[in-house]
């Protein structure tokens, strides 16, 4: 079911040769630039034709009324009540942790101080996807960090649902109602990254930053709108990466493979071990596993493909090497002295340690984030968290003393740039 890459007795740059789906954003994006264009030209009627033509609904109203997210949450059952307010109490714990100090302030000398003040984004919008899997969970790991940021306004959407009278599912919608989000469209894919970025008169004000993952149209049209809006990441299918060695627990890394193999038959799963016998014991495990599962054919067909693989190494510094390469969206450490072995990663958009530590608790209720870079961006992207929803700006502040102390530094700068202008600026307010 896993095909195998034996990278034993290689050296060198491995990422050429680690498994990846290949995915063609800039085909994606030729696709969805109509789209982007006709919500922008024409506003709803736009989101109404692409809604019957995508989703196979038009709802009532794109807006979501206060009276529908109000009946979600009081929907909820008691089990999924209280595991809802309990992942939202952990994560918004970590996200308090996150923040950073309003204002640092540095004084470089008698009169010369220069702070640097974090400011919130002032609109946000947040996309939730509704497509193989309604993703409630993500609501929670979106709102609650903007929420901490201290952003004003908030906005979700998420697809209608036919199944649900074109309204959004109603697990997603009772999460908004469980954090205060008033705000809720029902609106999927590029037209919903449109809709946030150029506004829809008498509909939906546009918004600063679009957050949240989704399918490639939706990673597309955030890319055609980046400078029009901030977007936080290119997020592409779901991987999982698992370094184990011979003590690992079959059951459990095959069990941790099919948890993510289950979101999307282009999802990635990927085992890197030293151990051929563990290699063996895990391919062994996953077939009665998946046949076991509700969506065994979407997890076979993503364990199957190019995404997927066991990667053989010589040993665990080869290992380390070729999850560090591989930059995996989620990593998992099930070796001897995991914690030992955190500081050895580099790349990675989180980082899960030892046996008890599987991905599904971070993607729910472990206070993390699940909102993490793909496609190898995390060896230069992190996942979203409070920073994500804040600016930095620094705040100059010097008095006359202070500037003539340092203006000759600045004119002698300015010269050597070729920049008399600049050096001019300052020379002017020196005394007569």
């Amino acid at each position: 079911m896993l095909r195998t890459l034996d990278l034993r007795g290689r050296r060198g740059d491995y990422r050429g040769v680690l498994p990846r789906a290949a995915l063609d954003v800039e085909q994606a994006v030729a696709l969805v630039r109509p789209v982007v264009a006709a919500v922008a030209e024409r506003g709803e009627a736009a989101l109404a034709e692409y809604s019957q033509a995508f989703d196979h609904v038009v709802p009532v109203s794109f807006r979501v009324p206060a009276e529908a997210i109000a009946a979600a949450e009081a929907g909820l059952s008691e089990d999924v009540r209280a595991a809802l307010v309990e992942s939202i109490r952990r994560r918004r714990l970590v996200a308090e942790a996150e923040r950073e100090p309003a204002v640092t302030r540095v004084e470089l000398g008698p009169g010369a101080i220069v702070e640097q003040r974090t400011i919130p984004v002032l609109r946000v919008g947040l996309y939730v996807p509704g497509g193989l899997a309604p993703l409630a969970s993500s609501v929670l790991m979106n709102v609650v960090p903007a929420q901490v940021a201290g952003v004003g306004s908030i906005a979700v959407t998420s697809p209608p649902q036919a199944a649900h009278g074109g309204l959004p599912h109603p697990t997603i919608l009772a999460v908004c109602a469980l954090l205060g989000v008033e705000e809720v469209y029902a609106v999927g894919g590029a037209q919903a990254i449109a809709m946030f970025a150029h506004g829809v008169p008498g509909l939906c004000e546009p918004v600063d930053l679009v957050t949240g993952p989704g399918n490639i149209y939706v990673v597309a049209a955030k890319r055609l709108l980046r400078g029009r809006i901030g977007i936080d990441s290119e997020a592409g299918p779901t991987e999982i990466a698992i370094l184990a060695d011979a003590g690992a627990d079959p059951a459990y890394v095959a069990a941790d493979l099919i948890s993510q193999a289950e979101h999307d038959p282009m999802a990635a799963a990927v085992l890197v071990t030293d151990s051929v016998d563990l290699a063996g014991r895990v391919v062994a495990e996953l077939e009665p596993q998946v046949a076991a599962t509700r969506h065994a054919e979407r997890v076979r067909t993503a364990l199957r493909g190019q995404q997927s693989a066991v990667v053989l190494v010589d040993d665990l510094d080869q290992g380390i090497a070729v999850v560090n390469a591989y930059a995996a969206e989620h990593l998992e450490l099930q070796v001897a002295d995991a914690a030992a072995v955190v500081g050895r990663i580099r790349n990675a958009g989180a980082i899960f340690v030892g046996a008890f530590s599987p991905v599904s608790l971070g993607d729910y209720s472990a206070g993390s984030t699940h909102v993490l870079p793909t496609a190898g961006c995390a060896c230069h992207s992190s996942g979203l968290n409070v920073r994500s929803f804040g600016k930095a700006v620094h705040v100059i502040d010097y008095s006359r003393e202070a500037l003539l102390e340092v203006a000759g530094v600045v004119e002698t700068f300015a010269a050597a740039e070729d920049l008399p202008a600049h050096a001019a600026a300052v020379t002017v307010r020196r005394p007569a």
